[in-house]
């Protein structure tokens, strides 16, 4: 009766009683919107459209360490998180991870500056288990070669499988294996690892040559014209500068963050993501625990200053290392996706990507635990008020756009030079070459 009276002395408490049951109707649709269940079926909806390539993965290094390449001893299609050294990669798991593509990187160890005799012949072993890989499991996946191939894997539901070197300590310092190497399927090389090269530095080592040396620099405009992604993560600054100066296609950071968050030399300075842009490339954000939160990465430099005031002995480091590891904090998947926003406000959606690292990193972080979760990272972007279009540019569609342009860009190269005789000795008479090595 009261309501009644109200409506009639103030003809506009109607529209007011509208309004209040719009803005409830409202909130009730974004909390709709927002629940977990919403988020799981926007995320399959992208997924289902668009592949979710991950840039990072060293799931073939595991079959060389654990099992010397023995496919059977670690069947791809079981839950490998079972065996008595469990991996983060398994076609199960990346099943549940909405998983259309990886990269598989084909890692050799680089001991020392500036690389060894015989790399070539390793990372030759290393690809040779990745096409094992493939041809052990052809309902799983399948072997993509350019960006239209891992679209056709994907909409045959397989998981679209490429290679990426880890390492320009691989080609041994000649272009003939470069190109060699790119015919045998390898498609983005990281120009160094850990430790420099005589043409490259890197981002935890000396600097020798400031950067890239004008073979260095050969090395990437053959890149250019191959077709291979030119890949910066694992470089010094100087190196990502010099490679941006030459490089004619865009380029990539396949397992990289932000270093205005995470103040680690692996990761991008925003001056290094500002050209980025400009080149139209891609930094694939890492999760490796020390590049994506400050507390950790200070955090595991403290045990490395403890581990090494107990011992000289490198093996009794590492030991010690390990046994210490599980005391260290873990970010979380909120640090991940705070890289995300970071790179996202500094140059735009269009150039990030993800490049997991996983079976490359201890204990990821909290939520991002292994190849299945990746779900869990674009619902929380979701929830952050990132849309659909936004979730699948990152999981897919900018490295897609990227690889088709280094395509493109290789395809105006073929047509205009041919294949580079380029020598190291002749074109780094002046560059030092501390070793003599190599």
């Amino acid at each position: 009766m009261h309501f009644l009276k109200l409506l009639h002395h103030n003809p506009y408490t109607g529209s007011i009683f509208l309004i209040l049951g719009l803005l409830c109707m409202g909130n009730t649709f974004a909390a709709d919107r927002y629940s977990d269940e919403a988020l799981n079926k926007r995320v399959a909806g992208v997924l289902k459209k668009t592949p979710l390539i991950d840039g990072h993965n060293d799931l073939p290094m595991h079959y060389t360490i654990q099992v010397q390449g023995n496919l059977d001893q670690m069947p791809f299609t079981s839950d490998l998180s079972a065996i008595k050294k469990p991996t983060q990669t398994d076609h199960p798991r990346m099943l549940k991870g909405m998983m259309g593509g990886q990269f598989w990187s084909v890692y050799i160890p680089i001991a020392a500056y500036p690389g060894a005799s015989g790399d070539v012949a390793r990372v030759l072993t290393q690809i040779d288990v990745v096409h094992r890989m493939i041809t052990t499991y052809p309902d799983q996946l399948e072997l993509a070669l350019t960006a239209n191939e891992v679209i056709d894997a994907h909409r045959r539901g397989k998981i679209a499988s490429m290679m990426g070197i880890e390492g320009g300590h691989a080609i041994e310092n000649s272009l003939a294996n470069l190109r060699m190497l790119y015919k045998v399927g390898a498609r983005y090389m990281t120009l160094t690892h850990s430790k420099g090269l005589r043409w490259a530095d890197s981002a935890t080592d000396e600097e020798r040559v400031g950067g890239l040396s004008p073979f260095g620099k050969e090395v990437v405009h053959e890149m250019n014209r191959l077709g291979m992604l030119v890949d910066l993560s694992h470089v010094s600054v100087n190196a990502m500068n010099d490679a941006l100066d030459v490089s004619s296609a865009p380029v990539i950071f396949s397992h990289s963050s932000a270093f205005a968050l995470t103040a680690h030399k692996r990761n991008i300075p925003d001056e290094v993501l500002l050209r980025l842009k400009v080149n139209n490339g891609v930094a694939m954000v890492t999760f490796y625990p020390s590049y994506v939160s400050e507390t950790v990465r200070l955090a595991w430099i403290n045990l490395r200053k403890k581990v090494n005031a107990q011992t000289e002995d490198p093996k009794e480091q590492a030991k010690l290392y390990r046994e210490q590891l599980s005391t260290l904090p873990r970010p979380t998947l909120a640090d991940v996706a705070d890289h995300i926003d970071h790179i996202r406000n500094l140059i735009g959606i269009d150039y990030i990507g993800l490049g997991g690292d996983y079976d490359g990193m201890p204990p990821g972080p909290v939520g991002l635990e292994d190849v299945s979760t990746y779900p869990s990272l674009l619902k929380e972007l979701l929830r952050r008020g990132y849309s659909d279009a936004d979730i699948a540019k990152i999981a897919g569609r900018n490295i897609l756009r990227v690889m088709r342009d280094v395509e493109a860009v290789a395809r105006k190269e073929q047509a205009r030079r041919l294949p580079s005789n380029a020598q190291i000795d002749e074109l780094d008479a002046a560059t030092p070459n501390p070793t003599g090595t190599l």
